[in-house]
């Protein structure tokens, strides 16, 4: 079967929603099945890859949101969907593509719509106001409903946007390569180079932008070294808030090292690996890809309790509001549990959530069923 997948705001270098687009490709190739991605770009092009053809079509940038694309022309996604002929639609925005719902109904073509962000939770954050936000994301949800055939969420806190609608979402979790991500991979010089022999290292890892929060790690960071604790954070990630955060640091004079993007995937998991505690600090994260990761690498992480990410730690790690003093107690708590103990736990919690399962879910919710095994690189 011919799977299509169709998504915006797919980062060109890194995110949550391109590592799952590729390991979903995979999953479905390695399946027996054929997939597809459109995306916007700069310009029409066409690739093959391990996770399947990706077709690009031209998108502007969005503005403000560090080089995002969006794809506007109607006319050439629908032209192209039909010059494919899918036997399935997946797609990956729930906003300016919810449109492509209408299309494969008059194609006969079942769709999914797969929930990636809370749209509850940005209204609240950058919208009307938390009454007016709640209304206008439920009338928004209630389009996405009617519009396509099903509804997928990665977390139970994803699905309540919709289940409060009367709505029944599927849940599908999505998955972390346990292959590259692992414990093996701690590195004793990126410890020497960053925190020493008894320093504590605080990793995060993630889009430096207001929806995430991330001056919250850099309050956590500032208590820590309050009460007396040599700790550091390293930052993997960009976005527009960098530069601010930066400048922040520098003036309260805390240990922060800024890496920006880190294109080497051997570093970014050797990051992982070696940091003692990862900060997941999103109000609204729908899952946390991130965050799980960490756990697979051995690295325990503190997730705000506003978001679905408690439901995905686990006892691997621990929740915290979104107060520095509240991150830096929950970050003393984990450090105070014996370190292979929490390791341990991390990995272990890490091992429910492989890719293969992800995919099986998928699959499932599209009525298909595997025609070959299981890819052990993705399991």
């Amino acid at each position: 079967m011919l799977i299509v997948r169709i998504a915006n705001f797919v980062h060109a270098t890194s995110g949550g929603l391109r590592t799952a687009l590729r390991a979903l490709g995979q999953g479905y190739q390695e399946a027996g099945h054929r997939a597809v991605l459109i995306t916007p770009g700069p310009r029409a092009t066409e690739q093959e890859f391990a996770y399947g053809r990706v077709l690009t079509l031209p998108g502007p940038v969005v503005p403000g949101l560090g080089g995002y694309r969006v794809l506007l022309n109607r006319v050439a996604v629908g032209g192209l969907l039909e010059r494919l002929g899918p036997d399935r639609i997946e797609v990956h925005d729930r906003s300016t593509l919810r449109w492509l719902g209408g299309w494969g109904r008059r194609a006969g073509v079942p769709s999914m719509m797969v929930s990636h962000e809370s749209l509850d939770g940005l209204l609240r954050m950058f919208g009307p106001g938390r009454s007016l936000g709640l209304r206008a994301a439920d009338r928004l949800n209630a389009r996405t409903v009617k519009a396509f055939d099903s509804v997928v969420c990665t977390t139970g806190w994803a699905e309540r946007e919709f289940t409060r609608l009367g709505a029944t979402p599927v849940r599908v979790p999505l998955g972390v390569d346990l292959a590259r991500f692992t414990p093996g991979n701690r590195d004793p010089e990126l410890r020497r180079r960053y925190a020493g022999p008894d320093g504590v290292i605080l990793l995060h890892c993630g889009r430096l932008s207001a929806e995430k929060d991330p001056r919250l790690s850099l309050h956590a960071l500032a208590g820590l070294r309050a009460a007396g604790t040599d700790a550091v954070l390293v930052v993997a990630g960009d976005g527009p808030l960098r530069a601010p955060l930066e400048r922040e640091a520098a003036a309260r004079g805390l240990p922060a090292t800024f890496l920006g993007h880190v294109a080497d995937p051997r570093l970014l998991a050797a990051l992982l690996a070696t940091a003692d505690v990862a900060l997941a600090p999103g109000p609204i994260e729908t899952f946390g890809l991130a965050a799980l990761e960490a756990l697979a690498s051995g690295t325990p992480v503190v997730a705000r309790t506003s978001s679905a990410l408690p439901e995905v730690i686990g006892d691997a790690g621990l929740p915290a509001d979104g107060t520095g003093a509240a991150y830096t107690a929950a970050v003393r708590a984990l450090l105070d549990r014996p370190a292979v103990a929490r390791r341990a736990a991390a990995r272990a919690q890490a091992e429910r959530f492989p890719w293969s399962g992800a995919v099986d879910g998928f699959l499932a919710v599209h009525g298909l069923a595997r025609i070959r095994g299981t890819d052990p690189a993705i399991a």
